[in-house]
């Protein structure tokens, strides 16, 4: 019998199974893929001599994390690679937006591009982020609520500063970047981060997640590692089994076990019954894991209720490419960049964000484009590259405004039709792109779905990132912590707080909150048989 079972072996899963094993926990991680790792993954499969990353790929998020910091991959293989340049955005008129590394560097490299002023207003946002880490991202990251980074953050900035703040980070991007800059790039750079996640650019916090993301990549850049994502895998698999913990692929999980209102075993597909001494950490969708591997007679009738309202981001569709060289961009910036972002104009991002959120394929479908060869060249042979992009589509497609008909069912020739028109996206940036391609892999809704069930029709978040479904919202009202109804059962995905991305916070705070409940536990155990003797005295 194991202290613990994990359930999947994402970078969440694997996060909260080495902080148990450090405790002096045994712990079984039970992962229904063949390999570990779930959107952290990459392979040879588009072409034998490029490594392709099969989700995600550049880890800012990992680089700033307390809780993947604390682990010391670098010791288990991890390292990490840089492009030259962090981001970039070619515009319409030709000229490139860029996001360069360095605290310094960005705010130098703004004002060279698009004048003093514009450098100055970045050097403000620099400034802000400055004043507010590390506390800010330690906040972010910690269980909700975050009382002892809240109330630093809260010395920081004291009254005035902290409701100047709190507007700030309401602010839509698109008007973060009206009251900021004179000239549009800047407020290109910072609205193409927000599009990462579900946001459109006038949703609130919009401008916050974005600001969030361009600061990230200032002052610890977006790093990849070394010879793909799979190696953040290995380096977390290795560490934990060299403490001790065990890993099953090929394992999927069935059912948790409920006994008396406490998860104590789960089950496998295959009937196997593995118990759990003292928790179960759960890596997997809110929707996942209520009411299907815990059955909804051991949960509150509300939470049924709450699940029904449950809404995951955006579906996705991704093109990886092999290339036989660089991608030919007109703006010569982009070529140092290891992130792309393609869309020509604010408006062309608001309209895309505006038609995927009602449904309508757009019919210029705003890219997030990875040069990854450019950011670590062991990913192919020297004078090629790896490539992919990225872009989301309605869960359910109302209406095609391209001229393919696409309706959502995402056979061969959707999928083909689709893959085109991202690959004209990059045309209109890079003339002569599609010359370049070796071969390439379409990963369609149903595809992302099949590869991993947790990103349901590709949604890559664990749900929604718009504020009705965050903090003390996420995944249902009241439930912002990784405890759950059920007893030693946590919940440790980007279904829960503080939401997706590669950080393994939502693992930390699970491994803590179950390390936290078997302490409590024993004191009330320890008080009732104090309690008892006394009695028997």
């Amino acid at each position: 019998m194991a202290d613990a079972v994990v359930i999947g072996a994402g970078p969440n899963g694997l996060v909260a199974a080495n902080l148990l094993v450090d405790a002096g926990w045994s712990v079984e991680v039970l992962e229904a893929n063949e390999h570990p790792g779930g959107a952290v993954h990459s392979d040879r499969s588009v072409h034998p001599d490029y490594v392709t990353d099969e989700c995600s790929s550049f880890y800012p998020l990992a680089a700033a994390s307390p809780a993947i910091r604390s682990l010391s991959l670098e010791e288990h293989g991890l390292s990490w690679s840089h492009a030259p340049a962090v981001l970039a955005h070619p515009m319409a008129d030709g000229r490139c937006a860029v996001l360069e590394r360095g605290m310094a560097e960005g705010p130098a490299g703004i004002e060279a591009m698009f004048g003093p002023a514009d450098g100055a207003a970045w050097q403000g946002l620099t400034e802000l982020w400055r004043t507010l880490q590390p506390r800010l991202v330690e906040s972010l990251f910690a269980p909700f609520p975050p009382v002892r980074a809240g109330l630093s953050l809260a010395a920081r900035l004291r009254v005035s500063g902290a409701l100047r703040a709190a507007r700030f980070a309401a602010l839509p991007v698109a008007r973060l970047a009206q009251e900021e800059f004179t000239d549009p790039g800047p407020g290109l750079l910072l609205a193409g981060c927000a599009l990462h996640a579900d946001l459109q650019p006038e949703s609130p916090g919009s401008g916050m997640y974005g600001w969030l993301l361009a600061m990230l990549g200032q002052q610890v850049g977006w790093p990849v590692p070394v010879g793909g994502a799979a190696s953040l895998t290995n380096a977390l698999v290795d560490r934990l089994t060299s403490h001790g913990g065990v890993v099953h692929c090929g394992a999927p999980v069935a059912e948790v076990v409920v006994r008396g209102r406490r998860a104590v075993a789960v089950r496998t597909a295959d009937g196997r019954g593995v118990p759990a001494r003292y928790a179960v950490i759960a890596d997997v969708s809110a929707p996942l894991l209520y009411g299907h591997l815990v059955g909804w007679e051991h949960l509150p009738a509300r939470m049924r209720a709450d699940m029904t309202r449950f809404e995951w981001d955006f579906a996705t569709v991704k093109v990886d490419w092999a290339l036989s060289g660089p991608i030919p961009w007109t703006a010569a910036p982009a070529h140092r960049a290891g992130t792309v972002h393609l869309a020509a104009d604010m408006q062309e991002l608001s309209d895309f964000a505006h038609h995927v959120v009602t449904g309508r394929v757009p019919a210029r479908p705003f890219g997030l484009l990875g040069q990854m060869t450019t950011a670590d060249p062991t990913r192919s042979p020297a004078g090629t590259e790896s490539a992919w992009m990225y872009t989301h589509v309605p869960r359910r497609i109302t209406e095609d405004l391209g001229p393919d008909g696409l309706s959502g069912r995402w056979g061969e020739r959707e999928a083909e039709a689709m893959a085109e028109r991202m690959q004209q996206q990059v045309e209109r940036f890079a003339p002569g792109f599609g010359d370049l391609i070796v071969a390439r892999r379409i990963l369609t809704p149903p595809r992302f779905e099949a590869l991993n069930a947790n990103l349901s029709a590709g949604a890559l978040g664990g749900g929604t990132a718009s504020p009705h479904q965050q903090l003390f919202l996420r995944p249902t009202p009241g439930t912002a912590r990784p405890e759950t109804p059920v007893n030693g059962l946590y919940l440790a995905s980007s279904s829960a707080h503080p939401g997706g991305g590669v950080h393994g916070a939502c693992g930390a705070n699970a491994a803590r909150a179950a390390l936290h409940g078997r302490r409590l536990g024993g004191l009330i155990a320890a008080g009732w048989t104090a309690a008892q003797r006394s009695l028997a005295g």
